[in-house]
């Protein structure tokens, strides 16, 4: 169970459990009355949101199998494969990231630097988190560590300015990849959230095809938050993607699907722990297979 999918399904372990204590046996009559509601209480309480886990157990009951393969079916339908990621004919990929603080998002930038690097790409990483103490001296250890480049100003500094140098510099140099960090907002401060749109903003400024991606870490194990957080993100930053972390053993993986349920937008990388390899791209069949439990527990 060293494999990343055993990690996972390790994560994901009290999801699973609930859902077992309250699915029904695999006939799937027992979707309909009190069992079915079983059934929703159980996803609501992995986090699906009541409205998702509704909708759910209707798929389940106009498809034919037993309980937990129609389940498993109509969460894969509306998991789809994350599609390519949209990389620029000329000049550097450009990725934002965004995301309160506490979800991670310093360490997934670090995994991610050290992704692209395995993959043979120069990588060039500007530390926007100019407010938060010691922010831009943990970012330098994970770029270090990844044998990337960074550009860094003061503390204090203006964030579109750091993200402007840095989308000028990929330019000028040929990096590969630029990944700009943001500072830790909290969505419901407007005063924060118009300074990231104004780092957006600034990067087209340097660059009109960039950002050609944005990505909103979000905390796995914050619930309804989460949604709330994707929702003002996505206003002001133009969020094209997620990265779900700290799957882990507190977090419940109903909030994957709630996520994708009401913004269509991809996973496009899971996080379940602080090594490098607890960051992999997001695979709908294994995190399904890991939700729910096996048809004999």
């Amino acid at each position: 169970m060293g494999s990343f999918l055993g990690r996972l399904k390790k994560g994901l372990a009290r999801s699973r459990d609930g859902l077992a204590q309250m699915l029904p046996g695999r006939n799937v009559e027992a979707l309909s009355g009190s069992e079915g509601m079983d059934i929703e209480d159980g996803l609501i309480m992995a986090d699906c949101g009541g409205e998702l886990s509704v909708s759910l157990v209707a798929q389940a009951r106009r498809r034919r199998g037993g309980s937990l393969d129609v389940l498993r079916e109509a969460m894969l339908a509306m998991l789809p494969q994350p599609g390519a990621v949209r990389m620029p004919e000329q000049g550097p990929f450009v990725l934002l990231v965004v995301g309160v603080n506490g979800t991670g998002k310093t360490t997934t930038i670090g995994k991610l630097a050290t992704m692209f690097r395995k993959q043979g790409k120069s990588v060039l990483v500007g530390a926007g988190d100019t407010f938060r103490a010691a922010a831009v001296e943990q970012l330098a250890v994970w770029v270090e560590r990844a044998g990337a480049d960074m550009v860094r100003q003061h503390e204090g500094a203006d964030p579109a300015a750091v993200a402007f140098d840095t989308v000028q510099r990929g330019l000028a140099r040929n990096y590969d990849v630029v990944i700009v960090d943001t500072a830790g907002r909290v969505q419901t401060d407007r005063g924060l959230m118009d300074e990231l749109a104004k780092v957006r903003r600034v990067i087209a400024k340097a660059w009109p095809e960039a950002p050609h991606e944005v990505w909103q870490v979000v905390d796995g194990g914050t619930g309804q938050n989460a949604v709330v957080q994707v929702e003002k993100f996505r206003e002001v930053a133009g969020t094209t993607g997620l990265i779900v972390t700290k799957l882990d053993g507190t977090a419940k993986g109903g909030i994957v699907l709630q996520l994708v349920d009401r913004f269509g937008l991809p996973i496009r990388y899971i996080g379940v722990g602080e090594s490098l390899e607890d960051l992999m791209p997001f695979d709908a069949e294994d995190f399904v297979n890991s939700l729910l439990p096996a048809g004999d527990e």
